[in-house]
């Protein structure tokens, strides 16, 4: 696949017509991260956004007083990062780190805003992009002040199972950053999944989770349910 085809393929540029995906092309940079690799720090001059074109990315923030980890975000092949600072001028607001191998796509800041500026409605898709962004930050800002680490759990793992009746989650993290994920640590989550398991909510195998009891796991994350 070219590299035009595979910016077609991405969820950032899609429906955009064929002139606007050359010049895309025409400005892409393939970057190739290894495991553990810092692509940028918090505060870093903000070059340019992101692409995951395969591997997984993780975005945290680290608090200045303990040195304890938030991770906000992990993108996956196709997610976009590091876009706020190029509208915005500024540096990257958190750390990025590659979690396997990846290959990513980046565009300089730079020449994106030259092509902005030629075309607006190229800016379209990535506003629509951002916007779902912020609602997903609002609802973990929520998660994390009002919610217990059950309910949090709960909706995490509706979110990943998505909107299917029977799911099968395949845990693609290690359960310590899925805790930081969550504002928790490792120990609690494991107490909180074996407590789901007993109750017959959710099957553990592995890292493979089973979703037994969907609307059980949605009155824990709502909060119309304790978990036992």
């Amino acid at each position: 696949m070219g590299i035009v085809d595979q910016i077609a393929a991405i969820p950032l540029f899609e429906g955009l017509p064929g002139e606007q995906l050359k010049a895309l092309a025409g400005i892409c940079l393939l970057r190739t991260c290894r495991k553990g690799q810092m692509i940028f720090a918090d505060g870093d001059e903000g070059i340019g956004f992101y692409i995951v074109q395969s591997g997984r990315v993780r975005i945290f923030k680290l608090s200045p007083e303990s040195g304890k980890e938030q991770i906000l975000h992990i993108f996956g092949p196709g997610e976009s990062f590091g876009e706020a600072a190029v509208f915005a001028g500024q540096g990257f607001p958190a750390f990025a780190e590659a979690q396997t191998t990846s290959v990513l796509l980046f565009f300089p800041r730079r020449e994106f805003v030259a092509l902005i500026r030629q075309d607006p409605s190229l800016a379209m898709n990535m506003l629509a992009v951002l916007s779902r962004r912020l609602q997903k930050f609002a609802r973990l800002i929520d998660d994390l002040s009002l919610k217990e680490t059950p309910a949090r759990l709960a909706a995490h793992l509706l979110y990943l199972g998505g909107g299917r009746p029977a799911d099968e989650i395949s845990l693609e993290i290690p359960k310590g950053q899925m805790a930081a994920l969550l504002g928790t640590i490792p120990e609690t989550l494991s107490r909180i999944l074996a407590r789901m398991s007993r109750q017959g909510l959710i099957r553990l195998r592995g890292n493979r989770i089973s979703i037994l009891d969907r609307t059980g796991l949605q009155q824990i994350a709502s909060g119309e349910r304790k978990l036992a």
